[in-house]
């Protein structure tokens, strides 16, 4: 049975620039404005990473559908994604991804390529510049719309309830088995 990591990753500002896809967000790191502080802090828990392993393993959701309750709530985040411009905070919710991926690749997992659902998006007027217009009316996250889904290399401790059924459904239908009466 393969066990979550109990490896804690620490992303660095630095670390973060390093990474190929996080110098692209020089920006968002280097933005007063931007709680990019926080969200390192955020991230970098151990608590919370356990968290996000554990949202692939045992919930089949992406790794941030186990912290993004919390990550939102938090009054700083909710404030400027509420607050800025839709094109900074959709910054922020990509430099977010790319921290999520650091630390599930740093903690031996793999992205799949595919994405899972956070929310549904609310109705808005297309390219709208109403800061808090790109906002959920349903789902799990208010903010984010979709996230990474990940995998281990050496595979998944769990089958998709998809992969059950198709097994399920080759073979041949199942005969409940009779009880011998009891002897009372």
């Amino acid at each position: 049975m393969m066990s979550v990591s109990t490896t804690d990753v620490l992303i660095s500002r630095q670390l973060f620039l390093d990474d190929r896809q996080g110098r692209t967000f020089a920006d968002v790191v280097n933005d007063p404005e931007q709680p990019f502080e926080l969200v390192l802090a955020f991230f970098n828990d151990a608590d919370r990473q356990r968290r996000m392993e554990e949202s692939e393993i045992h919930h089949n959701r992406p790794p941030l559908a186990g912290v993004v309750r919390e990550f939102e709530s938090t009054p700083e985040v909710d404030l400027f994604l509420a607050s800025q411009h839709p094109r900074r905070t959709k910054r922020l919710r990509q430099a977010v991804g790319v921290v999520v991926r650091m630390i599930m690749e740093l903690r031996g997992w793999r992205k799949t390529g595919k994405k899972g659902s956070l929310g549904v998006r609310a109705a808005r007027a297309p390219h709208s510049a109403t800061p808090g217009a790109y906002h959920n009316t349903g789902g799990l996250a208010f903010w984010f719309l979709r996230a990474e889904r990940y995998e281990r290399p050496d595979g998944m401790p769990y089958r998709t309830v998809r992969a059950r059924r198709d097994e399920f459904d080759a073979q041949p239908a199942r005969k409940p088995r009779r009880r011998k009466p009891s002897k009372d």
